[in-house]
């Protein structure tokens, strides 16, 4: 299991506004096409104006198919087109669990 964790950095005060979008139109179908979101989150404190998620997957397999069907997806492509102009940098890492940690999605 893998975690992906994305920072989106918004312009200045463009950081509502993209939340107000996503949740109106790229929410569903993330969660529909990506599956596991572990969180989302904004910044309070640190560098401002960002928003983090976080989406679980077997692997870079996995990660791989659901995000070609994620950018292949008509209503994700309009979304985007929306969305893009209010952010000012994007930054994706792979984040893998160490041996004795076990993501709370994992348990029976």
């Amino acid at each position: 299991m893998l975690v992906e964790m994305r920072t989106y950095t918004a312009h200045p005060g463009k950081w509502r506004e993209y939340l107000k979008l996503y949740e109106a139109e790229g929410l569903a179908i993330q969660k529909r096409i990506l599956g596991r979101m572990v969180g989302y989150y904004t910044t309070e404190f640190g560098e401002l104006n960002q928003i983090v998620h976080l989406w679980a997957y077997q692997d870079l397999n996995e990660r791989a198919q659901r995000r070609a069907a994620l950018l292949h997806e008509p209503q994700w492509q309009s979304y985007v087109a929306r969305m893009l102009p209010l952010l000012q940098r994007q930054e994706s890492k792979i984040l893998t669990p160490t041996g004795f940690f076990q993501p709370v999605w994992q348990e029976a």
